[in-house]
């Protein structure tokens, strides 16, 4: 900010040294005349509009109004050099003398936020500058003010004399003139018919005062254009600049005025929020406060990273450019809400910096209590989840054992009693009967071990979680280190827990993830057991799409915990849990 400072008090330094020389040289151009007036307007213009610039570039530097006033007044001292006798000066101040209506029209249609709207508004203002830089280039190597007799300087631009050819290009620009300015005041109509509540208090004053500015000089070039009264054009010129003048000075009273409104605004909504009698609805008092029926809010949720309303349902935050733009609400620098507002709101950043600074306590209340509601929810949810795996499961169950195990102690019973019979007349067929069902009931046996290793694995009842991950990682088919183990026991939910975490991320390995290896992770953290398994396969899965990790993220949150998956296509796939267990 110290270079910033520096540089516009340079600006304001050279800004002055224009205003006097200025002051000192138009009493001594006897030949322009009205001295007293132009130095008049010269220091209410430059001085206001290049004052005003300055400061509100230095209270807003991201913002492009102050710098396009600063412009705007630095344009219409250097065409008041047109009105003084060095030649050097006369020349370069008649070659932009209307340099101040483009940079005045670049101004209007950026207010208030600096930025041109569309690609029409930047069209328009390009052309401007090129109307009134280059455009005016043909007269100053043409006209020669000696063949006036005025008594002006020399133009030092001058090539080839021609007053005619001159005077001819000139109602040429004149004519342009009078389309482009009705086209800036059409769009100036247009902006303020777009413009929010709030924003319309701020732009009404600067747009009337420069749309009479537009409609004006348009009037002037019309009367130039038919030579229909010089004194008329000489006296409307003065009057035209009356509006022109009155921008900068409109600007700082439309600020004023909106520190007022907001003061009002905010005052109105700390008085509602503290009053005794509850407030039903937050909102209401934030969309009043900010003029805005649209406001929506939507609380952060730290644990969940997501945003939900007051019902405790998940928000989509807007994103990118469009009608509604987002604005956070921080409260001892942790985000308590966001606002979801009219875009237009954003030209008014310390409004919305006002509010929000006024009701974070009171949206920090509102969001505990809807993260209550989104847990009740998220619970209610899961439980429904829970109840659908689980009847799935013992679907699972019964299929599993009723084509496993119970088919296979069938035919272990049918081979029993053709053993039975044929043991007297057919003794090596019954040995041979008797060796298949021992073979059938040890298969039988291992799928029984395998269903109850699925439903509760007796090695982590027995010796623990460690153990338990090292047999799942011994049984993978791919090669699974156990880089870090818990090395003690924990309650027995969170340890099964742990377990399916384990399991099912295997599963998925070698089922999904083209992995060549992977590694698993147990560790005590705070206070909590950190599950992590981590592979290098091919990545892109994703927890909503399957019913696995699903369920476990459901039996996990049960018991007060977090799983997450960062699983970026072609990086792998990590899945950690997060239990607490003390």
């Amino acid at each position: 900010m110290s270079g910033l400072r520096r540089a516009l008090w340079a600006l304001a330094a050279v800004g002055l040294v224009m205003l006097v020389s200025q002051v000192i040289l138009i009493p001594e151009a006897e030949w322009a005349g009205d001295d007293a007036i132009w130095i008049t307007l010269d220091v209410v213009i430059g001085s206001g509009f290049v004052g005003v610039g300055l400061f509100a570039w230095y209270r807003r530097p991201d913002n492009r109004v102050g710098a396009l006033m600063v412009a705007t007044g630095f344009a219409w001292l250097l065409g008041v050099y047109g009105l003084t006798d060095p030649p050097l000066l006369f020349t370069v101040g008649n070659l932009f003398t209307s340099l101040f209506v483009a940079t005045a029209i670049h101004l209007l249609l950026a207010f208030p936020s600096g930025r041109l709207r569309s690609r029409f508004d930047r069209w328009l203002v390009g052309t401007s500058y090129a109307i009134c830089t280059l455009g005016f280039l043909p007269v100053m190597l043409t006209f020669d003010p000696a063949v006036e007799g005025s008594g002006a300087p020399d133009n030092l631009l001058l090539v080839d004399a021609d007053n005619g050819f001159a005077r001819g290009w000139i109602d040429g620009l004149d004519v342009v003139g009078i389309v482009f300015l009705s086209l800036v005041v059409a769009r100036l109509i247009h902006h303020w018919r777009g413009a929010s509540p709030p924003l319309r208090r701020v732009i009404t004053p600067v747009f009337l005062a420069g749309g009479m500015l537009m409609v004006l000089l348009a009037a002037l070039l019309f009367v130039a254009l038919f030579d229909l009264s010089e004194r008329i054009q000489e006296n409307g010129f003065y009057v035209a600049l009356i509006p022109f003048g009155l921008v900068p000075y409109l600007f700082l009273a439309s600020l004023a005025r909106a520190r007022m409104v907001r003061g009002g605004a905010v005052g109105e909504l700390v008085a509602t929020i503290g009053s005794s009698a509850p407030v039903d609805d937050l909102r209401d008092a934030l969309a009043r406060a900010l003029n805005d029926p649209s406001l929506e809010l939507a609380y952060w949720l730290d644990d969940a990273s997501a945003y939900v309303d007051a019902t405790g349902r998940t928000v989509e935050i807007p994103t990118g450019g469009g009608a509604k733009a987002v604005s956070d609400v921080r409260l001892e620098g942790r985000r308590v809400a966001s606002l979801i507002h009219d875009s237009q709101l954003l030209d008014d950043p310390e409004l919305i910096e006002a509010v929000g600074a006024a009701a974070a306590l009171a949206l920090q209340r509102e969001r505990l209590d809807a993260e209550l509601r989104a847990k009740v929810e998220a619970l209610r949810e899961s439980r429904a989840r829970l109840l659908r795996v689980g009847l799935a499961e013992r679907r699972r169950l019964e299929r599993d054992l009723h084509d496993g195990a119970q088919q296979r102690l069938v035919s272990l019973a049918l081979d029993m009693r053709m053993a039975r019979a044929a043991i007297d007349d057919d003794p090596e067929r019954a040995r041979r009967l008797l060796d298949g069902a021992g073979a059938e009931l040890e298969r039988a046996l291992e799928e029984l071990r395998e269903l109850a290793r699925g439903i509760h694995p007796a090695v982590l009842s027995d010796r623990g979680l460690d153990p338990a991950v090292e047999a799942l990682a011994g049984r993978a088919p791919l090669p699974v280190e156990v880089e870090r183990k818990l090395g003690e026991r924990v309650a027995e939910p969170i340890e099964l827990a742990a377990y399916f975490v384990v399991a099912e991320a295997l599963t998925n390995v070698v089922k999904y993830a083209a992995a060549s290896r992977a590694s698993v992770r147990l560790e005590r953290e705070n206070g909590n057991l950190l599950v992590e398994v981590a592979d290098d396969g091919v990545g892109g899965a994703d927890p909503d799409r399957g019913t696995g990790l699903r369920g476990l993220a459901d039996r996990i949150s049960v018991l007060g915990g977090r799983l997450d998956v960062a699983s970026p296509p072609g990086e792998g796939t990590t899945v950690s849990a997060r239990l607490p267990c003390e």
